[in-house]
């Protein structure tokens, strides 16, 4: 009994951190992060696995797998997954997994047109917003 309260407490933590996962607690809605990096937005296979600071990626061969265990920073989405527009306006947003860009070697994830938006406002002017409001809303 003990071990199925701790399990569900847990399951309790998890589930109210400031993570943007999928329903089945991947990252970035199960899409390979490392293809991001190609210019792909491919969704990940189940058979290729990996937890990098809690957080679950899914990739589609061995290859991105070891490679993004190589260097789980480089490949790991800014701002946990949520939407970088929307964390620019203070606010914590889902994404559409196939809405990214690759700024200044990091992943940025968007949701609809907030990726148009992002650019027309001035993306480095939005990511210093975004990097200011983060520091406040990681934590809720």
């Amino acid at each position: 009994m003990k071990y199925v309260i701790l399990t569900f407490a847990l399951a309790i933590l998890a589930s109210c951190g400031p993570k943007n996962l999928d329903s089945d607690g991947y990252m970035a809605k199960g899409y390979d992060v490392t293809e991001y990096f190609n210019d792909r937005a491919v969704e990940g296979n189940t058979a290729f696995t990996a937890t990098h600071n809690g957080n679950k990626y899914k990739f589609v061969d061995q290859e991105n797998k070891e490679k993004f265990e190589a260097n789980p920073d480089k490949y790991e989405p800014q701002y946990n997954g949520y939407c970088a527009y929307a964390v620019a306006g203070n606010k914590k947003v889902g994404i559409n997994p196939e809405s990214y860009a690759i700024q200044d070697g990091k992943l940025y994830l968007f949701y609809g047109n907030t990726l148009e938006k992002w650019n027309e406002k001035g993306a480095e002017k939005l990511q210093m917003e975004a990097d200011t409001n983060w520091q406040s809303l990681k934590n809720n």
